[in-house]
């Protein structure tokens, strides 16, 4: 109960600060001192929160970076807690449900916790900008990463499952069909990642390398994941939460430096490579990924570019002979590298040992068709 010598039409007003908490002024004058019971805070910060999150939004939105981590996962929730524990961090209504939210004001950067999969919260941008009136610019997942091999690693990449027929089912998340506009910092942040392991003598225990594009969540923002792999004993490593915790603080300028991998569309260098073939680590895409000022979008693996085989291999092959969604992919993986980089080059670059010579035949004609140029190593650099 609260205890009061006074009584307002109405007591306080919410008031945002700066950094994005909530505190309280008063909007009438009082006559007297009024005492608040720790269970009357508690009912005004439940109130302020609930007031904060249906306020009247501003016709001009902030832009806000989201970082999303689960707390049932050690390699995504290890990282959020290192992030936390570094300046700047406050606790503020995370406006969305059974979620804790943080922000650090100078960065224009939200930090979201949940207890659900990390594969499972999806239109998270959307429904953040509904609830807050801020827009995400683009969204940062913390997570695990399992591999058959079980060898450790610290990888990076674009989600998406666009070569899912629709009605298929999508075990991990996502829409048959869709890719998400893949976050232009993969290439600079996968270059950071790799000094910042080697600085953290973390190399050549960890493997620091890219990922194929898959899974969900589903977003429209450009979108990447930051992964430690790949067993149990690795996703608990604090000194590998911390190299992921440093890569997202120094990546977004939060201590004060230059952010890595703002994309401006310079002329010079515009190019953006979209992988096409190979394996799940992309290996000959990482060849290039690896040089300094390369940019990188989608990257479709084999088992993203299902083909059916006319039984034509050896004879030159009509594409549109060849049954299955490899189509449907490239044209996805495309459209959504091509938002993600506005005033980008978009260039294909094939993994060209991975395929059959008719496999190739069809998807250069088809990148032909589409107005697709095809990039080699060098084009990039």
């Amino acid at each position: 109960m609260i205890k009061c010598t006074l009584k307002f039409s109405m007591a306080m007003l919410l008031k945002t600060t700066s950094s994005g908490l909530l505190t309280t002024i008063a909007i009438s004058k009082p006559l007297n001192k009024c005492f608040f019971t720790r269970a009357a805070s508690l009912a005004t910060l439940r109130l302020a929160r609930s007031f904060h999150c249906s306020l009247p939004r501003k016709t001009t939105k902030k832009m806000v970076t989201l970082i999303v981590a689960t707390t049932t996962d050690p390699a995504s929730i290890n990282p959020a807690n290192a992030l936390l524990a570094m300046p700047g961090w406050d606790p503020t209504p995370s406006c969305l449900q059974d979620m804790k939210g943080f922000g650090n004001g100078a960065g224009g950067v939200r930090v979201l916790l949940h207890n659900k999969g990390i594969v499972e919260e999806d239109d998270l941008d959307r429904r953040w900008e509904e609830a807050t009136g801020e827009r995400v610019d683009e969204l940062v997942f913390l997570s695990k990463h399992t591999a058959v091999s079980n060898r450790p690693a610290l990888t990076v990449h674009p989600i998406g499952v666009p070569h899912l027929r629709p009605g298929d089912a999508a075990p991990q998340g996502g829409r048959p069909g869709w890719a998400a506009p893949p976050s232009p910092r993969i290439g600079p942040w996968l270059r950071h990642l790799k000094k910042l392991a080697q600085a953290h003598n973390l190399v050549p225990e960890f493997e620091i390398t890219l990922e194929g594009t898959h899974h969900g969540p589903i977003t429209n923002t450009p979108t990447m994941f930051l992964e430690i792999g790949s067993t149990d004993e690795y996703w608990k490593r604090q000194d590998a939460a911390q190299v992921i915790a440093l890569l997202v603080w120094e990546g977004l300028g939060l201590g004060g430096g230059a952010a890595v991998g703002n994309w401006n569309g310079e002329k010079d260098k515009n190019r953006v490579l979209l992988g096409i073939g190979g394996g799940h680590y992309a290996p000959r895409h990482m060849d290039i990924v690896l040089k300094d000022g390369v940019w990188v979008g989608h990257l479709l693996s084999g088992y993203s570019l299902p083909m059916e085989d006319p039984n034509q291999s050896k004879a030159e092959t009509n594409t549109k002979e060849i049954g299955g969604t490899w189509r449907e992919a490239i044209k996805a993986g495309f459209e959504a590298t091509q938002s993600a980089f506005p005033g980008g080059e978009i260039l294909a670059h094939l993994d060209h040992k991975s395929f059959k010579s008719w496999q190739k035949n069809a998807i250069t004609g088809f990148l032909g068709e589409q107005n697709i140029k095809i990039g080699k190593p060098n084009d990039f650099y």
